[in-house]
């Protein structure tokens, strides 16, 4: 952006709040339009995604309380500002002549440029020029090149593309940006982007891409840290007597777990080296047993449920409930 680009570009109307718009109001419309302009949403508008373009840049000075006062300070002193070219000719000189001088474009005649300002008590163009961008020439601010602004962005990712890594595209601001996506990113984790942020100035480094990733529920599995979750219903005589099941495991193939006798509903059984696998090392696969009980019996499984109730009489399952209750 150039300094041209300050002094045309009514930033306030384009996130459509007021000059006095305090923080949260300018961060609050930004979100919005953000959501609504994402060319995500709008595939193939070309309308959309320059006006995405332009909020990005508008709420970029905006939201930081040093650029805007000196965007509001440079928008201000705009009409009452005379600019005269020194040297030969002698005559005025439009904003176009001075900042052209300063961004590559043509000078006027005389080749150098004197401006004052109208009024009193006012700060010079010198002393405001130099800190909005970074002159270390005698009358600017001499701050030194300063660094690219960081960016942020979302995506979202269907559950088995978050577990097993991913290179995603990303639109920023008008340009296409590459991620690698690590195997078992979590739902709300942040990855950064080194240099992938808005440039920074000659000799300074670019700013960073932040990206929040969001992952899609499974109807089956969930992650836990490199680990997999999976619950899984077991019949009552498969947990009273013992058993052998097949689990579903991430990719589609099945695992044999050995469910030992007398094992209650809710306990967990592990299966080494059927989770996450990262650079680091390979997860587990954590399976959870619930044992379902049955909703309709036929009139021979009725008998056997009573004839099992009679023959286990005696056993207190509550036992260990009432007397811990009682501590």
């Amino acid at each position: 952006m150039t300094g041209q680009d300050w002094l045309e570009k009514d930033f306030y109307a384009v996130l459509g709040v007021a000059k006095d718009a305090d923080a949260a109001t300018i961060k609050k419309a930004y979100r919005k339009l953000a959501r609504q302009l994402h060319p995500d949403q709008n595939p193939g508008d070309a309308g959309a995604e320059a006006r995405f373009k332009d909020i990005g840049e508008a709420y970029a000075v905006l939201s930081d309380p040093e650029q805007r006062q000196q965007y509001d300070q440079l928008r201000a002193m705009a009409g009452g500002a005379r600019f005269t070219a020194g040297g030969h000719g002698g005559g005025t000189a439009g904003f176009e002549d001075v900042f052209g001088g300063m961004f590559g474009g043509a000078n006027g005649p005389g080749g150098r440029v004197r401006y004052s300002t109208g009024g009193a008590g006012g700060a010079g163009f010198e002393d405001l020029l130099g800190g909005l961008f970074g002159g270390g020439g005698p009358g600017f601010g001499g701050r030194g090149p300063q660094p690219g602004a960081d960016l942020s962005a979302t995506t979202t990712l269907p559950f088995r593309t978050a577990v097993e890594g991913s290179t995603i595209s990303l639109s920023v601001e008008g340009r296409t940006v590459n991620a690698r996506i690590p195997a078992g990113v979590r739902d709300g984790q942040k990855i950064r982007l080194r240099g992938k942020g808005r440039p920074g100035d000659p000799g300074a480094p670019d700013g960073d891409l932040v990206i929040t990733v969001h992952v899609e529920p499974h109807p089956v599995f969930t992650l836990d840290g490199t680990n997999l979750r999976v619950t899984v219903p077991v019949a009552f005589d498969e947990a009273a007597l013992g058993a052998t099941i097949d689990v579903p495991a991430l990719d589609g193939s099945t695992v044999r777990v050995k469910v030992p006798a007398g094992t209650p509903s809710g306990r967990t059984l592990r299966v080494k080296g059927r989770g996450v696998a990262t650079s680091k090392g390979t997860g587990d696969l954590l399976v959870s047993v619930q044992v379902v009980v049955p909703q309709k019996l036929t009139a021979a499984a009725k008998e056997a449920v009573q004839a099992f109730g009679i023959a286990t009489s005696g056993d207190d399952v509550r036992a260990d409930l009432m007397a811990q209750a009682r501590r």
